[in-house]
């Protein structure tokens, strides 16, 4: 039977079949030739082309072998890598999409006969984390990328420097409660223990009583008997020495907590109170510098762009023009922070004793947060706030 002519249903219905995905025991890696049946593939392995390449394959059996599983693992892990990331996820979920290529490398042709033994060899050599379950076996991408640890030592020191407020405010509360014990006493508590009495024992009282002596009457008349204090008033001072109670342990433990807490407001206001004046004396916008959005208000669109100050419409107000999207926005600078950029760049000084000066960014001290500015009369500044510059605009 012989070929359908070209725009003919059957040529049509031919090429279709040969677009979509077909049965990978069909497959012939060799000759990366996919058959559409079994005859078919019958007829290409008696094919003299397909003689020629196993004759290729059995001079040299372990280079191709090797070839075809370096591809296939490269490929399984790359799309694990970009797919799912450092997720675990069922190793045939990913497989399957890896498979939706036409002209992947088939796993026939690999030194792994099944996926599982592809999954246990990726657990041995430290590619990924497998572990196995019910429902099968399950991989984790394990990251070495060294800009990605690089990273995440970046992420841990900032999170070890920017330690919570609240829980610096405990450390201190706790640490003026230790003082405040430590000066009262040596710091040892009382410990309260249940009245026991063994069955039997009698409780006996030894009383002695001295020889009484005979009471006087007060016989003294006053002077002025109008001073003396009256019956209801004594009654009255008598009611409140009862109602008195004695002071416990747990008073001063609740006393303690209130004075804590007091104290903690106290800061917190002070602070509060510091942070509202630094922000009303220290305009810092400048024309010609480079700034990132940081408000998330104007959607996620805007979020983290950056733009240049074209103009400074108030001392804290300024016209920003986004580099990416050419928009002009007119943003508060309390929705805006500086831009770092690389070393050997200029900067210009928008804070602190040299506000409005040119420099040159020398070195970056990521520990303090800080950076080393050369000035252009050569004066060399250290210990910068990244808040106190930012990246200058060149065309």
């Amino acid at each position: 039977m012989g070929k359908a002519e070209k725009g003919t249903p059957k040529d049509l219905a031919n090429k279709m079949k040969a677009k979509g995905l077909q049965k990978l025991r069909w497959y012939c890696q060799m000759c990366q030739k996919q058959c559409r049946d079994e005859n078919g593939f019958k007829c290409h392995t008696m094919s003299e082309s397909h003689q020629r390449q196993l004759l290729l394959f059995a001079d040299n059996p372990d280079k191709f072998l090797d070839s075809f599983s370096q591809e296939f693992l490269d490929g399984y892990v790359s799309l694990l890598k970009r797919r799912f990331g450092t997720k675990r996820v069922h190793a045939n979920n990913v497989y399957q999409e890896y498979i939706q290529d036409r002209h992947h490398i088939h796993m026939n042709a690999t030194q792994w006969e099944t996926l599982t033994d592809f999954v246990k060899w990726l657990g041995r050599e430290g590619h990924c984390v497998v572990d196995e379950t019910e429902k099968g076996w399950y991989v984790a991408y394990i990251d070495r990328d060294p800009e990605t640890i690089r990273r995440q030592e970046q992420l841990k020191r900032r999170e070890k420097f920017e330690k919570d407020e609240e829980e610096r405010m405990q450390d201190f509360i706790n640490k003026q409660i230790e003082l405040g014990r430590s000066k009262s006493g040596d710091g040892s508590q009382t410990q309260y223990t249940q009245l026991q009495r063994d069955e039997g024992e009698t409780i006996a009282l030894n009383l002695k009583l001295g020889a009484s002596k005979p009471v006087k009457p007060n016989l003294e008349v006053r002077s002025n008997i109008l001073k003396a204090p009256s019956t209801s008033k004594m009654k009255a001072q008598d009611k409140m020495r009862k109602h008195v109670k004695k002071r416990t342990a747990l008073d001063d433990i609740i006393e303690e907590e209130m004075m804590a807490k007091k104290l903690k407001d106290e800061i917190a206001a002070k602070k509060q109170t510091e942070e509202k004046t630094q922000k009303e004396e220290s305009p810092w916008l400048t024309e010609n510098i480079v700034v990132k959005v940081i408000t998330k208000d104007l959607g996620s669109k805007y979020y983290k762009q950056k733009g240049i100050v074209r103009e400074v419409l108030d001392n804290y107000v300024g016209l920003v023009k986004l580099l990416e999207c050419g928009t002009k926005l007119k943003l508060d600078q309390a929705h805006l922070e500086t831009v770092v950029p690389s070393i050997n760049r200029k900067v210009m000084v928008v804070e602190g004793q040299h506000r409005g000066k040119e420099a040159v960014l020398k070195s970056i001290q990521e520990e303090t947060f800080s950076a080393t500015l050369e000035l252009q009369d050569g004066k060399t500044v250290h210990e910068i706030p990244y808040e106190h510059f930012s990246k200058l605009y060149t065309s």
